[in-house]
This record gives structure tokens, sequence and C-alpha cells, in this order.
């Protein structure tokens, strides 16, 4: 009996996984379970800005101002309402007055000032019947959490003439860092039911399909203990916990689904349970090894920009992606181990079947086969069609606008949100929202006033307050005619900085944090790209051994996104379905969503790409034809990655159900790149273009085909399995192959 006939040996990594399967379940429990203490509470202590790059001007100047002028840059806003009387009416004045007096006794708050005390326009509402009284809170976002949490109660409402709402940049942060939480224990609700009679679904037993729940929720709080540490060392923002969850379920389960699969496919030839845990290892194993890394490369990414925001999805996620990686590695086999043949336990479908016979549930049946024989037959049809519509999917994206998160992100219903809309709307220029200048140097009063004029010739400027004197630093206050954010205030952040002066000047404010992060991003943004292309394009050749195959996956990949890109724009910038998804569109995209969206999107669609790639690989190895190895991949896993993309985007919409215009972008968005994915990506574009490369798909230089040889990876045992093959057969395939 030759080799390749052989039960496979067991040793190395599958001794190690199985000889103690208890003990490592054991083990499992209890390290969860300490994840579980270390985890708790971390929702606390994250923040939910981020958005600005630490290294940029505008944050230099931030912190200046705080330091220097503790009372300039007020972050909460109370507006006044006199009930349709005048605000200058004495009652109001004298009640107003007391309010603001009141706040300024209040512990860890600083700078109030009103309209009652500075008579400032830009405080008073168009109508005369508002006005407002603003406020610095300060501390960390922990307790400035804890400051509006005390104050609000004690000021909103009604006082004598007058009625008091909240609102100010730190409020609308705490109610979105609240409205996170309390969303995300609604989405984990929603998609862990469902998930569960989906997988039970597709694997028919009851006891199979928890296993992969069971892997996800190990994984989600492994994490959440992770970041828990990192908050002790650096920020991290709370809109990570949203990927935390969505990986945590959706990658356990791609990897839990491929593992399983293969383990229930080996028992059905025949094989011991050890034996074929053992197999498993060899073969899935490998692929969710190296799947895992293309996902992780993705992520990691994210660590190359400066903004914490998007540094903390790459902390979670790299988290997320090890643990559930290690958890469907180790505790996963242990698992098949002890169950055996019982994996199949409590078939829930015979309950439907009514005496039918079972039908298969690990193989994808005929369909898929019958799908990728159609689509390579027409793949001159095929493969262009499907790039167009991918492509037109993604035009709208080309008229993307970028701004930054702000109240709009919160329900069109939330105090703190009315409240901005209503200053937005009913107040001359932006109140709390215009730009700062810090001046540093000795300088005359002569000297200050120069600059004023200066900055108050510009044209998109409204008025100029300051200085503000303190030493040998100064402070102005620059309100431009529009919006806060909007492009002619991106405009003036660039021209007020190119304004001489005899002394040193930094400018920040909301559209000056914005132009620097936008700088910030694009200065970024292609190292990024270039360390997930070249990463990617190394490990796929570690895979396949094909220089071709890389390329393909890289360019497909990206395409495959366009569909998620133009949405976002259609729907999100644009507004188009905003009363049926209930947010209210800002008409613009935040600038570090569509970074954010792409890592994550193009890593698990690598993910699936990966499971594909290894399945036709190890066809082809063993085969040595082209076509039916991309025929054989897709039947074997078509089924499995179409499963897969369903399980995650029901978890993903689980996400997009968020009040938080943000999270439901994300959630929505992703849910779509993984269903394009795996329905057209996968089922259509793939097979259509490896058919048009045919048996080119495979070439490698001599050099790379060597090293590949030597260090490249697969599912499969390449040279066991090609021995198995004689020659003559392969030669009689080739020539049918370059027959078309």
């Amino acid at each position: 009996m030759s080799e390749v006939n052989s039960p496979p040996r067991v040793g190395g990594w599958t001794r190690f996984v199985t000889a103690r399967p208890r003990l490592s379940l054991l083990a499992a429990l209890l390290l969860t379970a300490l994840a579980v203490l270390v985890g708790s509470g971390v929702a606390d202590r994250l923040g939910a800005g981020g958005w600005e790059d630490p290294n940029a001007e505008s944050t230099y100047a931030t912190k200046a101002l705080e330091r220097e002028f503790p009372d300039s840059q007020p972050n909460l806003l109370l507006l006044v309402d006199a009930k349709g009387a005048s605000v200058d009416d004495p009652a109001v004045v004298a009640e107003a007055e007391r309010i603001a007096e009141r706040l300024k006794g209040e512990r860890g708050v600083t700078g109030v000032g009103s309209y009652w005390q500075s008579g400032a326009p830009a405080l008073r509402a168009k109508d005369g019947h508002e006005a407002l009284i603003a406020a610095r809170v300060t501390g960390d976002e922990t307790q400035m959490g804890e400051t509006l949490d005390r104050l609000a109660p004690t000021v909103r409402g009604t006082h004598g003439p007058v009625d008091v709402t909240v609102g100010g940049p730190v409020a609308v942060r705490h109610e979105m860092q609240t409205i996170i939480e309390e969303d995300l224990t609604r989405a984990e609700l929603i998609a862990l039911p469902v998930t569960l009679v989906l997988l039970v679904m597709v694997f028919g037993s009851a006891v199979a399909a928890l296993l992969p729940l069971l892997i996800g929720i190990v994984a989600i709080l492994g994490t959440n203990a992770v970041l828990r540490v990192l908050t002790e060392f650096t920020d991290v923002s709370v809109f990570a916990l949203n990927l935390t969850t969505a990986l945590g379920l959706g990658l356990a389960i791609d990897y839990a689904l491929f593992i399983v699969r293969r383990f229930r496919e080996e028992l059905s030839t025949g094989a011991e349970p050890l034996t074929a845990v053992g197999t498993t290892l060899r073969t899935a194993g490998r692929t969710v090894l190296f799947s895992a890394l293309t996902v992780a490369v993705s992520l990691a990414a994210m660590l190359l920009f400066p903004q914490y925001f998007l540094r903390s999805f790459a902390y979670a996620g790299i988290a997320v992606v090890v643990l559930a990686a290690a958890a469907a590695l180790i505790l996963l086999p242990a698992a098949l181990v002890l169950l055996g043949h019982r994996v199949d336990s409590l078939d829930l479908r015979r309950l439907f079947r009514r005496g039918r016979e079972p039908r298969p549930t690990v193989d994808g049946g005929g369909a898929w086969a019958r799908s990728a024989t159609l689509v390579m037959r027409r793949a001159p049809f095929f493969a262009p069609a499907t790039a167009a519509v991918l492509v037109v999917l993604g035009l709208p994206f080309l008229g993307v606008k970028f701004g930054t998160a702000d109240d709009r992100q919160l329900p069109s219903t939330a105090e703190y949100h009315v409240v901005q809309q209503h200053i937005r709307d009913g107040f001359p220029g932006s109140p709390g929202g215009g730009l700062e200048i810090l001046a540093e140097g000795a300088a005359t009063r002569a000297q200050y006033t120069a600059y004023k004029e200066r900055i108050a010739d510009l044209p998109e400027v409204r008025r100029v307050d300051g200085p503000l004197v303190k030493g040998e630093s100064a402070y102005f206050t620059v309100l431009p005619k529009g919006e806060a954010v909007g492009d002619p205030a991106q405009r003036l952040v660039g021209e007020v900085r190119e304004v001489r002066a005899p002394f040193d000047t930094e400018v920040t404010g909301t559209a000056a944090v914005l132009v620097d992060s936008k700088h910030a991003i694009a200065q970024q943004l292609p190292w990024a790209l270039a360390f997930i292309a070249i990463v990617t394009l190394l490990l796929v050749f570690l895979l396949t051994g094909s220089v071709l195959i890389p390329i393909q996956a890289v360019v497909l990949n990206a395409l495959s996104l366009s569909a998620m890109f133009g949405a976002v724009v259609w729907v999100f910038q644009d507004g188009h379905l905003s009363g049926l998804l209930g947010f209210t569109s800002p008409g613009s995209i935040e600038t570090t969503l569509p970074v954010l969206m792409f890592c994550v999107a193009f890593g698990l669609s690598m993910d699936y790409g990966v499971f594909l790639l290894s399945r036709i690989k190890e066809e082809y190895d063993r085969t040595g034809d082209h076509n039916e190895a991309v025929r054989h991949g897709l039947q074997r896993t078509g089924g499995l990655i179409t499963a897969a993309a369903v399980i995650l985007a029901v978890v993903m919409v689980a996400i997009g159900t968020s009040r938080v215009t943000n999270t439901k972008m994300l959630g929505l968005g992703i849910a779509l790149a993984v269903l394009m994915d795996a329905m057209i990506v996968r089922s259509l574009l793939v097979p259509a273009v490896m058919r048009l490369t045919g048996r080119a798909t495979w070439w490698a230089p001599g050099p790379l085909r060597r090293f590949h040889e030597r260090f490249g990876l697969s599912e499969g045992e390449r040279e066991e399995l090609k021995a198995d093959v004689p020659e003559r057969d392969r030669a009689e395939r080739d020539k049918a192959e370059a027959r078309g």
C-alpha cells in the first residue's frame, strides 16, 4: 500500500492539540472566565473621539489653549428659550444670570459665559427669543461624562420664565458613547439567536451548530479583556466594540464552519475521529491559519494612521482574529476529538423531513459545479459584464465629500441633536464651531490689531473676536460665514494659516481638525495600501505558488468593494433611504470611515478568497486539471462561503441597526460588501477570470517556483497527491485544456 493511501499520521501539532482534550477545554474555560473579569466595564473606559491627528497643528493648538486659556473652547452649550419673550426681558435676564452663576459653582466646569454677560451676537438667536450659555467641562472623557450626568438633570427643564436644554460637543460625545453601548447589547441579542438558527440550517446538527457560536463568544470575551488592558496604556475608541462583536462572531463562524465541515467530510470516508482531526488540521487548519494572517494584515494597516479611532480598530481586529483562529485551531479540535461522531447529534432538520432521506450537508452538491461550468463556458461574457456592474455600482463614490462626526450621528429625536440642529438653523454663524488662533511670542497691541484686521479681511470671515492676551500668548476666535465644517470653512483654515504675522500662529477648531485629519490620512494611505497589497501578494503566492493568482486576488477583492463604497455615498452622504433607515444625512462621510471599511472588508474578502483558492489548489495538485480544479473548488466551498457570508451579514446588519449613523454605515456597508463578494465575485468573476487565464494561472518563474516548493503552504499534501496522478493523464488533460 502506498504512503498516500495509508492513514495520516497523528503527530506534531495534532498530538499537542488533542493529547489531553478535556484539560485543554478546562484551561479554555478558566481563561474565558478570567477574560470576563478583566474585560468587565471596558465600555466605560473607551472614548467616543479619536478622529484628530495627535501630531497636527490643530491638536497642538487645542492642547496649548486648554493649558494657557482654560476658559476658551466651550464644549457645553445651554440653550435658553424665553418662551416667546425677548431674551432681553428683565425676568429672562435675571433667570439666565442665575443659571450661569449656578453653573460656575459646579465641580469640573470652567469658563462659563453667556449672551447676557458678553452681548456677543453669535450667542443670540436670529428671532431674539433664545440665547446661549457656554461653558467648558474639564477632564478626560470619563470625567466629562460623569460631570455631564451630574449636571444635566439639574439645569435641564423649566426655570421660571425660561426653558433650558443641553447641547455642545461634550454632550454629543457622551450620548454617542451611551447609545453605542446600548445598541451593541441589542445587536448581540439579535445576532446570536439568528446566527444559531442559520448554523442549524447549515449543519443540521444542533451540536455542530453550537461549536462555531462558542468559539465566537470566546473570541469576543477575550478581545474585550485585551481592550481593557490597552486602555491602561493608550486611548481606545468605543466604536471598536462593534468590530469586536462582528468579527468575533463572523470569523469564528467562518473558521469553525471550515474545520467542522472538513472533519465531517473525513468522518464520512470512514476515518476515526482522531485521524479525522489530524487530516483536518493539516488541510483546513492550514487554510484557517493562512486566512487569519491575511485578515490580520489588512487590519494591521490601520496602525499606520495616527488617529486613535483607526488604531483602535487595529487593536480590536488583530486581537479578535488571533483569538478566533487560536480557538478554532486549539479548542475546536479538542472538542471534536471528544465528540467524534456525536458531532452530528440532535439533527433538528429531521423534524421537517417527514420521512424523506436526509440530504448531504457537507458537500455543496452539483449546483455549484453546474454554476461553475456555465460561468467558465461563457467566461468571455461573465468576466467583463460582472466587472462592469461592480464599477457602475461604485461610481457614486467619485462624488464623495469628507466631513467630521457631529451631532447628526445621533437619532433625530435625541436632545443633543435637536439642540445642535436648532443652533445651526436659528443662530448667526456657528456658535462654538469657529476657528481658534493661538498666537505665541512677544507682540505689541498694535501688532495684534494689525493681524486681526488682516484675518477679518478674508472673504469667508464673518467676525474676529479677541485677542485675549496672557503673557506672551494670545487667543483669537474667527467666526466663518457658513457652516463650521463646510468647504468654505475648510478653505478658510488654509487662508488663515497663510496670513503672515510677527509671531507664531497655530489654528485649531472643528474645520482645522478636519483639514489636518484629511491631510494625515492622505499622507499615510499610500503606505497602508502598499503594505496590504505587498503582504497579501506574498501570502497568496505562498499559498498557491502562482504569480498571477495573487494579482487577481488583490484586483478582484478591491473591485468587489466598489459596490460598498458607492452605496455608502448614495445612501449616507446623499441621504437616499434616510427615512427608511432612520438617520439624518450630514451631507458628507466621516473622513476615517472609508479607510476603516476598506481594511475590514478587504480582509474579509481575502478570508473567503483563501478558502476558495486553497481548495482549487488542492484539487489542481491532485489532478493537474485546471478547469476541473476550479469546478471542484467552487463545488466544495461555494455553499460554505455563501453560508458564512450570510451569517456574517446577519451579524453586521444587527450592528447596522444602531442609532448612531457611523455604526449603521459600518454595519450595513460591510454586510453589503461580504454578500457581493461571496455571491458575485466568488461565484461569477473568479471562475470566469480563471477560465480565461487557463493554465497560465499557475505559472511562476523558476526561482519563485523553487522558493514556493521549499517555503509554500497549501491545503493538502502536494507531493503525495501529485504522485497519485500519472504523468500521461496530466498530459492528456493539458492537451484537452489547450484545445479549450
